[in-house]
């Protein structure tokens, strides 16, 4: 069985105080730890085949920090706007290393992804006639993957991204047609591969590698049509990491197996193809926490209420509202500011402290923790039994790498901006 790992000293994170934390960065902030992220990808690239690259898909975390820590770390990144673009060339990634997708990518986004010369995942027939266009205005042969919605999905996925009808990408059906006609795209256009991304957020590491095959499979039926031999192949991810009591953590040994499969085969069937997993959640997720302080303690109708400074506003996936269809609380915990060593986390997520109150179950209180923002979805933990808190005490919320301060609506209500820290 595979569980939640955390450190064992549970008052510090990334090396440092937590409560330190909070008075050098003040109160909300988010923090990743650095060597965390490094060891999930010592570990991964150690166990994955040497032919099977990594990129990193700066929409997890675009902290301009991590994405340089990151450029030193991966094969390459998957951007999804030009604002992400600027990201990476000023984190130091070389265009040859960046791919573009998204379903909605304006003409001045593809102008400067031409200009760059990034590799750029088409999702539409209408996008390559726009990119054709774009690019011969330049003077330019744009480099082209074509972004494949297949016709089978990631089964038990957070986030379905392919089967049936999707914005994203061009249904399986339809490339060899599209393909068949590249001629008209010579003069502009340069095929170099596919992208097929099936779904994210999946711990069921059986799964992701039926679906990996699946690809590899429906790229082999591709390849028959394409105008020249395919140089770059995004076999996607979808590699969860747990958020919740009953979740564990994934099991890579399957995904391996068949990753080692498609490397052997693809030497010889697909000699000319790089291969290449587009990884985010899975990278950083872990590394994250997300800290804010306690500035209010009510009672209403006996039900206790703790409000922050911080909310939604800084961390909406944590309040249930991107991407949750029943809303489950994350594991968090409580830290005295006078008493860094008093943790106690919630919902099945215990750690060690030097007095956590776990024998005294009356000194715990069901407990629902909000931020300050003036609506009832502004909710970070709903009815867990925390140890006693007080104003001044501090909220911890983990597994908060990905999808946090980008993902959230900071403008909401215009309460400050939420600090980010690379440890």
């Amino acid at each position: 069985m595979h569980t939640l790992s955390f450190p064992h000293d549970a008052h510090t994170f990334g090396g440092q105080l937590i409560t330190q934390l909070a008075s050098e960065q003040g109160t909300p902030f988010y923090a990743y730890d650095s060597q965390r992220i490094t060891q999930r990808i010592t570990d991964l690239r150690a166990a994955l085949p040497q032919s099977i690259g990594m990129h990193y898909a700066i929409k997890a975390n675009p902290f301009l920090p991590v994405v340089r820590l990151m450029a030193g770390l991966v094969d390459g990144v998957d951007i999804a706007s030009a604002g992400e673009l600027d990201l990476a060339l000023k984190a130091g990634i070389v265009p040859d290393r960046i791919s573009f997708a998204g379903p909605g990518k304006r003409d001045s986004e593809l102008a400067q992804a031409v200009a760059e010369n990034i590799l750029i995942n088409a999702e539409s027939a209408g996008e390559l006639l726009r990119l054709a266009t774009i690019a011969q205005h330049q003077g330019r042969v744009a480099r082209v993957a074509l972004r494949v919605n297949p016709a089978f999905e990631l089964k038990g996925s957070g986030m379905r991204m392919g089967g049936g009808p999707r914005p994203f990408g061009i249904d399986e059906e339809m490339i060899p047609d599209l393909l068949a006609s590249w001629s008209r795209f010579d003069n502009h256009l340069t095929f170099e591969g596919l992208h097929i991304f099936a779904g994210s957020q999946n711990l069921n590491g059986e799964a992701i590698a039926e679906a990996q095959r699946a690809s590899y499979q429906l790229a082999l039926r591709l390849a028959a049509h394409t105008p020249a031999p395919i140089k770059t192949l995004n076999l996607g991810g979808g590699f969860g990491i747990p958020y919740f009591p009953h979740e564990s953590a994934l099991d890579l040994a399957p995904i391996i197996a068949a990753l080692t499969e498609i490397a052997t085969d693809a030497a010889q069937r697909l000699p000319h193809a790089a291969l290449h997993l587009e990884l985010g959640r899975y990278l950083v997720g872990e590394a994250g926490i997300y800290v804010t302080r306690i500035i209010d303690k009510k009672i209403s109708r006996g039900h206790t209420y703790l409000v922050t400074d911080g909310g939604l506003n800084h961390h909406l996936a944590a309040s249930g509202n991107f991407g949750q269809v029943i809303r489950r609380n994350y594991p968090v915990a409580i830290i005295h500011a006078q008493d860094a060593g008093n943790v106690l986390s919630t919902d099945g997520f215990k750690r060690p402290s030097l007095d956590d109150g776990a024998g005294d179950a009356a000194t715990r209180t069901p407990t629902s923790v909000v931020g300050p923002l003036c609506t009832p979805l502004d909710l970070l933990a709903d009815n867990v039994n925390l140890p006693h808190a007080a104003p001044g005490d501090l909220f911890v919320i983990f597994q908060s790498g990905a999808y946090g301060a980008s993902a959230s609506p900071q403008n909401f209500l215009s309460h400050p901006p939420v600090t980010e820290v690379l440890l």
